[in-house]
């Protein structure tokens, strides 16, 4: 085991790393929930808007809206990881870690 080759690795897939989370954090995903609440979120895991179709914004309906913006948020940060997830399997694709070592 060549340890300074492992180490050289290493910080190319840091540096690549970096580049990806910059990347990541100007793509935007976004998220609708029943056409009335929409969410968008970047790869970083910011939501960066919310937007509420007019129909559903009704004093007795609060408990409703409430629930519809908590869902669009959740898929929205999700939608979000999984992209990171997926930029990152290609950062440290053929960098031989053992399972569970993603970053």
């Amino acid at each position: 085991m060549n340890i300074a080759k492992m180490m050289q690795q290493a910080q190319q897939m840091q540096s690549k790393m970096q580049v990806v989370q910059a990347e990541l954090a100007a793509r935007t995903v976004d998220a609708s929930v029943a056409g009335k609440v929409s969410v968008t979120a970047n790869g970083a895991g910011d939501v960066l808007s919310i937007r509420i179709d007019p129909s559903v914004v009704n004093a007795a309906d609060v408990e409703m809206l409430e629930d519809l913006v908590l869902t669009a948020v959740r898929q929205a940060i999700a939608k979000g990881r999984e992209m990171a997830a997926e930029e990152m399997k290609k950062v440290t694709a053929g960098m031989g870690l053992p399972p569970g070592m993603g970053f």
